[in-house]
């Protein structure tokens, strides 16, 4: 009989594919429960349009620690608050790895600072951009001079119609923010430079078919090498060597000019820091510098931007929030007052819409993907070294433990029984722990100066003839959940 088996290759060749897909679904001992997935490709086929929705449903069967197959690899997702807490901030050192990403491989080259592993490297320039962005101004009063003043131009950009999109002019604005840190001035919305720097970072996140092949080939890196999927991984890759180019011509701009006795910005502190050190350092040098910069700009205007549009989704969807977000404007600093920090204690309405914003349109559902870095224990399930790690962040905010009717967008359950703002704990947009958003200081300022300053001298209408798609329903790209398209009318109050 075993003879007759293996006059068939066919026969034997399944046989072969069924005991290697077994090896695969072999699990460490005590490793999370999860469910199986199909050989090769794992669970993937079985995620919807929002994968934290799948990952969430499964905390019903599963709960809070799940282990999800994703191509070879299973990934350990955390389903609820505490779980993420006591990975991130309770036992950071463990669990603030970076797993490795082909697609992020592709856009950073190996370097910078956001994909960098946890370790020596990715601790001093932590530290040196949490110190030098609080020394530049970030989250004090002549950063929010800079925010109040790119506000303008973004208006009249806005209340002007030529052609652009309403993504791409908030992006033009909030680049420009983090222009003004790295290279201690602002660009022209319409020089070729900036808005072609813009259009490169924005393509791999905006909902598109490029966006969502380079999505497929990081669950599965085996296609970068088939076509129409390899053409998508050089368009991607030349891209990242051309916005690198822009960003080396600024810094050897400031290299040929430097003088240590007047730091301008990023990164004449950066040069300075090099030049304290030897020549070939490995932490500060030139390739490090211009691609950290280019890790400010993909975190400090793409995803602010996007929160804004959700913003205007909302104001139009719920134009009862715009009229009490204008009430709030008018009262507190007026029809010609200046938007600033200082007034939020004085608009708890506008702080609540905010923080319901960004609590029911997660903008990262998985947030950043961690690793282990040494063998773990959590709630009880033993996790290897250089296991992936996936924190749900929406599943954390629409968790009824936390928020009643999690799924309506209600900013009045952020506000006590005299109106005051409620700021709650559990919403993480930036995540918590070692590797949570450097820049979160500048993006709560960002929002919260672009939307007061904004709807103090503009309307925001729907355009007649076109119908609003629905606030309730975005487009996961990459790693963002981005609003639907979507037009809107601003007019001038």
């Amino acid at each position: 009989m075993w003879t007759e088996l293996f006059e068939y290759p066919s026969v034997l060749a399944g046989l072969a594919a069924f005991i290697f897909w077994c090896y695969l679904q072999r699990k460490p001992k005590n490793f999370p429960p999860g469910p199986r997935g199909l050989p090769l490709v794992g669970y993937i086929p079985f995620m919807a349009k929002n994968p934290a929705e799948t990952l969430m449903k499964l905390k019903e069967k599963y709960g809070s620690v799940v282990s999800v197959q994703f191509g070879q690899e299973d990934w350990v997702i955390l389903n609820d608050y505490d779980t993420i807490n006591e990975a991130f901030v309770k036992q950071g050192e463990k669990f603030s790895g970076r797993p490795y990403n082909l697609s992020f491989e592709l856009i950073t080259k190996g370097r910078g600072f956001l994909t960098l592993d946890y370790g020596s490297t990715w601790k001093a320039l932590r530290k040196f951009g949490h110190v030098t962005l609080r020394e530049i101004g970030m989250g004090k009063k002549n950063m929010e001079t800079n925010v109040v003043e790119e506000t303008k131009f973004l208006i009249e950009n806005l209340a002007t119609r030529n052609g652009e999109s309403i993504n791409m002019k908030l992006n033009l604005a909030l680049s420009n923010i983090v222009c003004r840190i790295v290279f201690g001035t602002r660009l022209k919305y319409h020089g070729s430079k900036l808005k072609h720097m813009v259009e490169i970072f924005t393509k791999n996140f905006e909902d598109n078919p490029h966006s969502r092949m380079l999505s497929t080939v990081s669950l599965a890196p085996i296609l970068r090498f088939v076509p129409p999927f390899s053409n998508v991984v050089k368009v991607t890759s030349d891209e990242a060597d051309c916005f690198i180019a822009y960003l080396r011509e600024f810094v050897e701009e400031h290299d040929s000019n430097f003088d240590d006795s007047d730091i301008r910005d990023f990164i004449d502190a950066f040069l300075n820091e090099m030049k304290k050190r030897e020549k070939d350092d490995d932490v500060f040098n030139k390739i490090q510098l211009v691609r950290y910069v280019r890790d400010l700009f993909n975190a400090g205007s793409a995803t602010t931007s996007s929160t804004l549009s959700w913003a205007f989704l909302a104001l139009v969807s719920y134009p009862e929030c715009q009229e009490k977000i204008v009430g709030e404007i008018l009262t507190t600093f007026g029809e010609d007052g200046v938007p600033s920090m200082k007034h939020r204690h004085e608009m708890p309405y506008t702080c609540a819409f905010i923080q319901e914003l960004m609590r029911h349109r997660t903008l990262f559902p998985l947030s950043a993907f961690h690793k282990t870095n040494e063998d773990s224990t959590l709630n009880g399930y033993n996790i290897p070294i250089n296991t992936t790690i996936v924190p749900n962040i929406w599943a954390v905010h629409y968790d009824p433990k936390y928020f009643k009717n999690p799924r309506e967008f209600l900013p009045d359950r952020f506000l006590d029984r005299d109106g005051k703002f409620i700021s709650s704990n559990h919403v993480i947009p930036f995540s918590i722990g070692p590797r949570h958003c450097l820049g979160e200081q500048l993006a709560r300022m960002d929002i919260f100066v672009f939307l007061t300053g904004i709807l103090q001298k503009l309307k925001v209408l729907p355009r007649t003839g076109k119908p609003l798609p629905s606030f309730n329903v975005g487009v996961f790209c990459m790693v963002t959940y981005e609003p639907p398209q979507f037009d809107v009318v601003f007019e001038r109050r």
